[in-house]
């Protein structure tokens, strides 16, 4: 009972608070690292609002997201981004010599 009241009050405590603006980049400009500090920057916001509220449950979610098994998932994730990004830099790239080709003649 003790702990679902404690999320809660983080809970409110996050959703009344809001975050640093990140400054904004086109769609070009992003890349990996861009596309993984956010989730990161969320949890590490959420750690340390819920660690104000109640130092037991931020201990709890510190064993949760350090147990192998979330670690292997964030392991994967950060595989599959990577793989995702180069993609997309392929991608940009043919589109930009598309563009420079094709429509503008260079």
């Amino acid at each position: 009972m003790l702990q679902s009241r404690a999320l809660v009050i983080a809970l409110i405590l996050l959703l009344s608070t809001t975050l640093p603006e990140v400054q904004s980049k086109s769609l070009f400009e992003k890349t990996c690292p861009d596309l993984l500090a956010i989730p990161e920057a969320i949890a590490s916001y959420f750690y340390e609002t819920v660690n104000k509220v109640s130092p037991k449950v931020s201990q709890f979610l510190l064993d949760t997201v350090q147990s192998p098994r979330v670690t292997a998932a964030r392991q994967r994730l950060a595989k599959e981004v990577t793989k995702f990004n180069i993609m997309c830099e392929q991608l940009f790239e043919k589109m930009k010599n598309l563009w420079y080709t094709r429509i503008l003649g260079y």
